[in-house]
């Protein structure tokens, strides 16, 4: 694989990522195990601005680290925290030092409802790290409602391992926004690239898939987002979609250039006993584009 990866900023110059940044979130469904082969699928692309409109826990984006980016999620609190991180990491950092991590501060930490951005960010990591599996779950009252997580969860691994201001100074070159990804897809054209990652869930049977998919995204949504890179492509963008490795969802994002990759359940407890998941990725390259 190709280390080195190539861009063009605003004003038309040449530009080589450094080293990754490591994600400093833990995100359901997130795709670090998948960075590799994106990484791959990109090595040879000079673009202009890099579009994220799944955001979650952004692990393409850490990765590449672009000159210019779109980052954007339907996840106030998760854009926010973005937010709060581009430009507060020392505050950040000081107040979640001082907050322990036990049953009782959690489930303390849980139940409040700060008013501020940065009192808001500061509460989304700490829940993030210590809530059992980080995992991100909101009831009908959207209240966030995941147990404890106890063991060895804590918020820090932020400071432990610097996660927080690699991942500022990146963030600082990227617009941040709360929206639906059509709406921000309509700003992508000619020169840029776009990474897909929406929310599905890839072990339900073929003849359930779309009705257990709903409370996710909905088969509506895919086919908006479908028709979404096929427009892109026409305007000369490169678009890279994950997505559940299903009939209707090949059919559906047709034709494009599709690759399998598989990896081990993370569901079950017993390593021995994970089953394989595949999942696919669809490149939709501009017309002109040849690899």
């Amino acid at each position: 694989m190709n280390s080195t990866h190539r861009g063009v900023t605003p004003q038309g110059d040449t530009w080589s990522a450094p080293a990754p940044v490591q994600p400093f979130l833990k995100w359901p469904g997130g795709k670090r195990w998948l960075v590799p082969q994106l990484l791959d699928l990109v090595a040879d692309i000079k673009f202009n601005t890099y579009f994220e409109p799944f955001a979650g826990g952004a692990a393409l984006f850490s990765a590449l680290q672009p000159s210019r980016a779109v980052l954007s999620d339907v996840n106030g609190d998760l854009i926010n925290t973005y937010r709060q991180v581009k430009d507060y990491v020392p505050e950040i950092t000081r107040r979640l030092m001082r907050l322990t991590v036990d049953h009782e501060t959690y489930y303390r930490i849980r139940a409040e409802e700060p008013t501020t951005p940065l009192a808001q960010a500061v509460r989304f990591l700490y829940l993030n790290r210590t809530a059992f599996g980080g995992i991100y779950r909101l009831n009908r009252q959207g209240q966030f409602n995941v147990p404890f997580g106890g063991g060895e969860r804590t918020p820090s691994v932020l400071w432990d391992r610097g996660l927080l201001r690699p991942a500022a100074l990146t963030l600082r070159r990227s617009e941040l926004r709360t929206d639906d990804f059509e709406t921000v897809l309509e700003k992508a054209g000619r020169g840029d690239l776009v990474y897909c990652d929406p929310t599905y869930t890839v072990s339900h049977s073929n003849n359930g898939f779309i009705r257990y998919n709903e409370s996710n995204f909905r088969w509506e949504d895919q086919k908006r987002l479908a028709n979404a890179c096929k427009v892109l492509r026409s305007r000369g963008a490169t678009v890279l979609v994950s997505n559940a490795s299903h009939p209707a969802v090949r059919s559906l994002f047709a034709p494009s250039e599709v690759h399998v990759f598989s990896r081990p359940s993370l569901v079950c407890p017993d390593p021995n006993s994970r089953r394989t998941i595949l999942e696919h990725v669809f490149v939709f390259r501009p017309k002109s584009s040849t690899r």
